[in-house]
């Protein structure tokens, strides 16, 4: 990290991050920057503990001092005053009034607690629940602490025993060496008891003890009597108290840890506290011990579905009295289900004229037909939302049921089916939010065009007089939404397997800008690198190869070498019919990395004589990433798993064309890669996902190392010093939604000298006298030259201000491959 001051991106949340060199301990000389790495490293780690906790905070803005002269430190309950909007929240009423505290949900909150010096995070025994209410302890905590005379041995022997009673009682403990003097013992419960209760067993646990081991236990607080003895300190099960959190630092003299140990540790007789580096070592070896005890495993029925998820379905139904299928136990149905898990991720709406008449709504993931009943029906306008209120899973088999359920059976009435079809998942938010793009039949009840539906859960939302039995009963329920952005009605989902129309080239697929936390099943998706180039479709029919841009362009005779796609498609594809490939031209520099200047050289070229003379100073290579027609057959409604599995059968490397590989469900590690290549970044697509010729979805992102916007060039402003005489920097902007023009800044660096006189040329045959974006400042206008606005470059760029402006731009080059009315702002 720099020294003094920077800028940097969590999660997608900007933070600037200062004095990143001070000294917070003194006696290693452990600095403010490396704490800030620390948290940020260890977040996947305390996150579940910490999560949905408030968080009270010990800052030590100075840092923790010496033993002769202890630093200061301040404990915060309520959030800063400087908080930023998006950190989450949640208010706890107190006897002096209510406060507002931090929630340690996202590593961003844990940076942004850390540049603040927070060197210890506290919380208490209990979360909030969905409705950011206290709900009951979720753990006892029992702290081991010893007085003069005693160590950490003597806290490991009393931990034993504290062990043993907890065993008794039904709980698994998981010891934490504090960072402190002593240990922190936790024990997992099912939050079916009040802080009180769990208070009261902790007290009995510790006098028993106490006990039976009077000379080496005392559970009071009175000091006089600690000396040679380990308290048993209940009390921190009182639901106002807190305890240091798993994984946060200590405001020690050294950087030590409340680090979780195994049993293993705690009975070795040379046990010590960490320090940080130790709990990072750990922690990157997989070593997290107390990882039971995370939100994602807790006793929450919400976080975690059931292992076998039509248990519920098969409670409610008697197979012998109901004609729906009743799939048994991993028996069965078991063939059925895998076949059907195999084809395309599909969609069911259901008539169902129950006791009152539904909708079933299902669709599948994980397995099973997830389903929300939908009393008024799936919506057909924007401006409408519904109700749906989430069923159990039902089995794949379901999709085709059509049928009379017996009156005095569960779910008695006519079913019919209203429409059903695949469906693009492009975010699915377990027990919070889907969104989906359902492809329904030419004649079914959503009118043969593809319908974009939100469905975002709403329960626990509400005033605080509701009952008990009326917050259960709103968990399941969900607001079903037609989003206003829509895919174009000729997206539809018939006939998709037909041979592709000869002649028109296929658009490109595009990917939205995305952050690492929109990726959060990594199972889904698979992980290219992301190659800074220029898009291409390669079509193969015969003994011809043509190249067309993302806007239809022909590239052919500039890239003449790519004319090696012929003998790398599969001969007997050649024959069948029209192979149609997607990927990325690139050229590579020195270290065999993509260099968009170096190809910039290529760009444009199309007489013969000069395409030859660029070839000689560079060589460009396809990158191959996808395949859209094989043979004369279409794939683009196959799932991306099978097209690159079909990619690699059909065509193979040469020279000039390279089929690189995918990561499958490490997003970090793909993007760890990504940096350590030097690359632009990594496209996340989900494996289910279809291709969509033209469209921009969320089931492909592109997480860019840097962020790179696409610009119109509007005119350009005469230099000074050494570009006297010549181009000093470019005025560009970027069109709104409607297509109008905004300005978005000026441009003075990236451009070689070769770059400012090839732009001069360009630029000064399309000479206008008014600038083609209205609202240019008038500091800008000074010396201003305009352009048609008709030219499309790319810049590179540190962030976009609050009035469009982007700030420090550099110019990275032109892209002849896109449309000046096809530009728009990257996020």
């Amino acid at each position: 990290m720099a020294s003094h001051e920077q800028h940097v991106e969590v999660d997608g949340h900007r933070l600037r991050l200062s004095n990143l060199d001070k000294v917070l301990y003194p006696a290693t000389g452990t600095t403010k920057g490396e704490v800030i790495q620390y948290y940020h490293r260890i977040a996947p780690l305390l996150i579940p503990q910490a999560s949905r906790r408030p968080a009270t905070r010990k800052r030590w803005v100075d840092g923790v001092g010496t033993a002769e002269k202890p630093g200061t430190v301040f404990f915060r309950k309520d959030l800063e005053d400087h908080a930023p909007d998006w950190l989450p929240r949640a208010d706890l009423e107190h006897n002096d009034g209510i406060s507002t505290y931090p929630l340690v949900d996202e590593p961003a909150v844990l940076v942004w607690l850390a540049q603040l010096a927070a060197l210890e995070i506290h919380t208490p025994q209990w979360r909030f629940d969905g409705d950011l209410e206290p709900a009951h302890p979720d753990r006892l905590v029992l702290d081991l602490d010893p007085g003069e005379g005693a160590g950490l041995p003597q806290c490991a022997q009393v931990a034993s025993w504290c062990r043993e009673i907890l065993t008794d009682m039904g709980l698994e403990a998981y010891p934490v060496t504090s960072g402190s003097q002593g240990l922190h013992l936790y024990a997992p419960l099912d939050g079916e008891t009040t802080a009180r209760e769990v208070s009261q067993v902790a007290r009995r646990l510790a006098r028993a003890l106490e006990e039976d081991h009077p000379e080496e236990v005392i559970s009071t607080q009175t000091r006089s009597q600690r000396a040679g003895k380990v308290l048993v300190d209940w009390s921190q099960n009182n639901g106002s108290k807190t305890t240091v959190c798993p994984y946060s630092l200590r405001g020690r003299l050294r950087p030590t840890v409340a680090a979780p140990r195994t049993w293993e540790e705690i009975e070795d007789p040379d046990l010590a506290q960490l320090e940080l580096d130790e709990v990072l070592a750990r922690a990157e070896d997989g070593v997290d011990p107390i990882a039971p005890l995370g939100l994602a495993s807790s006793a929450d029925p919400s976080a975690a579905a059931p292992r076998d998820r039509l248990e519920l379905y098969r409670a409610k139904r008697d197979p012998e009295r109901t004609p729906e299928p009743v799939p048994a136990a991993r028996a069965g149905g078991e063939a059925a289900q895998e076949a059907l898990e195999d084809a395309e991720p599909m969609f069911v709406i259901q008539e169902h004229h129950a006791s009152r008449l539904h909708w079933d709504f299902r669709l599948q993931h994980s397995g099973v037909l997830v389903s929300w009943a939908v009393p008024k029906g799936p919506p057909l306008e924007t401006e409408v939302n519904r109700l749906a209120v989430r069923t159990e899973d039902h089995p794949l088999e379901y999709g085709t049921f059509e049928g009379s359920i017996p009156k005095d059976e569960y779910g008695g009435g006519d079913v019919t089916i209203w429409d059903t079809g695949a469906i693009e998942i492009e975010k699915w938010r377990e027990g919070e939010e889907v969104i989906v793009v359902c492809h329904g039949a030419a004649d079914g009840g959503l009118g043969g065009v593809p319908r974009r539906f939100a469905f975002i859960r709403t329960g626990g939302m509400g005033g605080r007089s509701r009952s008990a039995a009326a917050k259960e009963k709103a968990k399941d329920n969900w607001l079903l939404h037609l989003m206003k952005d829509q895919p174009e009605a000729g997206d539809t989902n018939a006939d998709t397997d037909t041979e592709i129309e000869r002649g028109e080239p296929i658009a490109p697929m595009l990917a939205t800008l995305g952050r690492r936390a929109d990726i959060r099943d990594e199972d889904e998706w698979a992980f290219e690198m992301k190659w800074d180039g220029v898009r291409v479709i390669a079509t193969v029919a015969g003994g011809a190869v043509r190249l067309t841009s993302r806007g239809g362009k022909d590239m052919t005779a500039t890239f003449p070498e790519l004319a090696e796609l012929h003998e790398a498609v599969d001969a007997a594809l050649r024959t069948a019919g029209e192979t149609v490939l997607d990927g990325e031209i690139v050229a590579l520099d020195s270290r065999d990395r993509p260099s968009f200047s170096r190809l910039q050289q290529r760009l444009g070229l199309t007489r013969q004589r000069d395409v030859q003379r660029a070839r000689e100073d560079v060589e460009v290579h396809v990158m191959l990433f996808d395949l859209l027609v094989r043979g004369g057959d279409s794939l683009l409604r196959r799932p991306y798993r099978e097209r690159r599995e079909a990619l690699f059968a059909a065509v193979g490397a040469t020279e000039h064309v390279q089929l690189p590989h995918a990561d499958h469900g490490d997003v970090d590690h793909a993007i760890e890669l990504s940096q350590t290549l030097q690359l632009e970044g990594v496209m996340a697509k989900q494996e289910s996902s279809v291709y969509q010729p033209g469209k921009r979805s969320r089931t492909w992102l592109k997480l860019k190392n840097a962020r790179h916007q696409e610009v119109v060039v509007i005119g350009w402003r005469h230099g000074k010093g050494e570009r006297r005489g010549g181009i000093g920097s470019l005025l560009v902007a970027v069109p709104d939604a409607e297509g109008e023009l905004h300005y978005a800044g000026r441009v003075g660096t990236g451009f070689t000298a070769r770059d400012l006189e090839q732009i001069g040329g360009r630029l000064r045959s399309r000479a206008r006298k008014t600038p083609p974006a209205a609202d240019v400042p008038a500091a800008d206008r000074r010396d201003a030259e305009w352009v048609r606005a008709d030219l499309v470059g790319e810049v590179q760029h540190t962030e976009r201000t609050e009035d469009s402006r982007l700030r420090h731009p550099v110019w990275r080059g032109w892209r002849p491959d896109k449309e000046a009315a096809d530009v728009r702002w990257e996020a």
